[in-house]
């Protein structure tokens, strides 16, 4: 048994739900920052963020199995349910993007997709800040709103980045549809993050 498991178990029950979802935020924060690295850098760290996704499954498998065998827990089973699937797509999109850009042999990344990277590794430092709310939901507003600012700026980026795309005339039509459907994965990883914001927004306002 790991130590983390270990310290999990001598936890009361209820508050290792808040437990489990903090592991998946920290989670969550740091695989969205090796993303930005990667992009910002234009180096590979597919290996790191396939570690951080299967990091991520198995927290997200401890909280379903959690949730299995507790019968009061300290948030709507359906909900609890719910915020752990939309925080492990986090990782999951945030990870395809790594794996897709080496599988396209993409050579030099895009501003846009820099830029996409900076906004994503801020929303995941304020979605852990939001997952570690849960238990109080203290001063959530105003990082629910910074999320949500990020996801209108993601979208200003992809328009942005698609207008650039198809009016270049340096691209081939494989590289335009290489990055395509990186941008479209980057602009989901962002959803899902305001996915998950608004799950925690839902729990808030059923607890008040």
């Amino acid at each position: 048994m790991g130590g983390g498991s270990l310290k999990l178990n001598l936890i009361p029950r209820e508050r290792r739900f808040y437990a489990l979802f903090s592991q998946q935020g920290a989670l969550v924060s740091e695989t969205l920052t090796e993303l930005k690295d990667s992009l910002s850098s234009g180096k590979s760290r597919h290996s790191r963020l396939r570690e951080l996704e299967h990091a991520c499954d198995d927290v997200t498998h401890e909280i379903y199995n959690l949730t299995n065998r507790t019968f009061t827990t300290p948030m709507e089973q359906g909900d609890i349910l719910l915020l752990a699937h939309a925080l492990d797509d986090v990782v999951d999109l945030a990870e395809e993007v790594s794996d897709k850009i080496d599988l396209y042999e993409i050579a030099s990344i895009t501003d846009p997709a820099k830029q996409f990277g900076e906004c994503l590794a801020k929303a995941g430092i304020e979605l852990a800040k939001a997952v570690n709310k849960l238990e109080d939901f203290s001063d959530l507003d105003p990082v629910l709103q910074e999320i949500h600012r990020l996801e209108n700026e993601g979208d200003s980026i992809t328009r942005y980045a698609l207008q650039r795309l198809f009016e270049s005339n340096q691209r081939t039509a494989v590289e335009v549809i290489k990055w395509k459907d990186l941008y479209s994965l980057l602009e989901s990883t962002l959803d899902e993050c305001e996915s998950a914001a608004e799950i925690i927004e839902t729990v808030a306002i059923k607890s008040s």
